[in-house]
């Protein structure tokens, strides 16, 4: 397996959960930094969150993000997961995740990036 394998995604109601997870089984994810980033339509690839090696989380930086979203390592599934609250219609995308040596809010930075999960929120 070269890349990411994303699940969980779906079409849900504003104000509903979703919990993303994101799997590799290539290597395992607690060598490197996990980032989730996502792709709204028309819009550019943004980052949502990256998970350092050490544990430390960090959101894209002025973003109210933190509120709602957490990333969470599962050791025992070889995963990082994000769940989601409080879902809203902006926050309509194709959540994906990738590997870098270091959390960066460059998608460029991070490789082996997955085929995504489309995450849609209408009422």
């Amino acid at each position: 397996q070269e890349q990411f394998v994303e699940s969980g995604g779906g079409w849900v109601h504003p104000g509903a959960s979703l919990r993303l997870s994101c799997t590799h089984s290539g290597f395992r994810l607690d060598e490197f930094a996990i980032g989730w980033f996502r792709q709204p339509p028309g819009k550019e690839r943004e980052w949502v969150v990256c998970l350092s090696t050490n544990g430390g989380s960090y959101y894209y930086s002025g973003s109210s993000l933190s509120d709602r979203f957490t990333v969470s390592r599962d050791t025992a599934k070889n995963s990082v997961d994000l769940q989601m609250i409080n879902l809203k219609p902006g926050d309509t995308a194709i959540y994906f995740c990738a590997r870098g040596q270091q959390c960066s809010p460059y998608p460029a930075d991070f490789g082996s990036w997955g085929q995504g999960t489309q995450v849609t929120v209408s009422s």
